[in-house]
């Protein structure tokens, strides 16, 4: 039947996540993008969210995971997310998820260190 696909972008949470003592102490904002890969199935037909994926229900799924259990790497954050999200619902057939740490404690100027990982279920 074919796939179509959700975007959920720069879903901003607060958590402590980091190698390092400080960051584990101070906190930080993160900022996470992800695209649902979905079966068809009947929803782009009957118009019923009761037939796609909930992205409200998919927000909450990611809020828990970033504000959740701290971790060391955001690549582990990432993955924890893709996989979360491919278990709670069987229509997401693949899950994009990108994971940007805005202050990152290394000697430098930059934007945000970005990891992006994809998941297939």
């Amino acid at each position: 039947m074919g796939t179509y696909s959700i975007a959920l972008k720069n879903c901003a949470f607060f958590a402590r996540h980091g190698a390092f003592p400080e960051e584990e102490r101070l906190g930080q904002r993160f900022y996470v993008d992800l695209v649902m890969h979905v079966d068809a199935e009947e929803a782009l037909e009957d118009d019923n969210v009761e037939s796609t994926v909930h992205y409200g229900k998919a927000y909450e799924i990611v809020e828990r995971i970033v504000t959740g259990t701290r971790r060391n790497l955001i690549e582990t954050l990432a993955k924890d997310i893709a996989k979360a999200l491919c278990a709670w619902s069987s229509q997401i057939r693949r899950v994009e998820v990108t994971v940007r740490k805005p202050s990152v404690p290394i000697p430098g100027i930059l934007d945000h260190a970005e990891v992006r990982i994809e998941h297939v279920a």
